[in-house]
């Protein structure tokens, strides 16, 4: 979306009053402007977006106690935890980045967990590896683009179409609530080898959603 340069005649006192507002939220003059009258006009700014959509996961994530949330460091990023069942219960980190501006991907999803235990890290891999052949042959649409390494996890959330903010959110809550699950149901059956990818395909289609098919 782009911005431009206007030349713009207002009161001192209103000035003031926009800089002391701005800096009680940590935005610059024009940012705060550009809101007020945004809001004003009805006009969904793309920050107003994500901050709606955002919204909608926590909303979710208060009505539930498995993915607990965490300051993030942007606006334009959710952060949750979930506890892993191993060993020392490790927390698995979750971070949803959505871009100011949507093309065919409006974000990215991290999975990422803190850990140097090398047998952790290779039945981590070996999940998004099962996770990433479940998604090449039960999503429809264009191929999802994803990249696992170590303990880390990557994918790039496609744009859902003729979603409102909140129907966004729930897509994203859907999401990563099903990625959990799946991944937990991996690790309960790591002394079952042979039967987790069946016990974890069982729970990818039982809780895929439409919303969450679309991302």
């Amino acid at each position: 979306m782009e911005k431009s340069v206007y030349s713009l005649v207002l009161m001192d006192d209103v000035v003031a009053a926009v800089d002391r507002l701005a800096y009680s939220e940590g935005a610059s003059r024009s940012a705060m402007v550009n809101r007020i009258l945004a809001e004003y006009t009805g006009y969904a700014t793309p920050q107003q977006r994500i901050q709606d959509i955002f919204k909608a996961v926590s909303d979710i994530l208060d009505s539930q106690s498995v993915l607990q949330p965490m300051l993030s460091a942007s606006d334009a990023m959710l952060a949750m935890r979930s506890a892993l069942q191993y060993k020392y219960n490790p927390s698995l980190r979750y971070t949803v980045e959505l871009y100011p501006q949507w093309g065919q991907s409006m974000g990215v999803l991290r999975a990422s967990l803190r850990t140097q235990n090398p047998n952790l890290m290779l039945y981590l891999g070996q999940f998004y590896k099962l996770w990433q052949k479940l998604e090449a042959a039960c999503l429809p649409g264009p191929a999802r683009v994803s990249e696992a390494g170590g303990a880390r996890y990557t994918r790039q959330l496609l744009t859902p179409q003729g979603m409102s903010a909140a129907e966004v959110g729930n897509a994203i809550a859907d999401y990563v609530r099903l990625f959990d699950d799946c991944l937990k149901t991996f690790f309960d059956r790591l002394d079952q080898p042979a039967d987790a990818p069946r016990a974890v395909r069982d729970v990818y289609t039982r809780g895929l959603t439409e919303a969450a098919a679309q991302l």
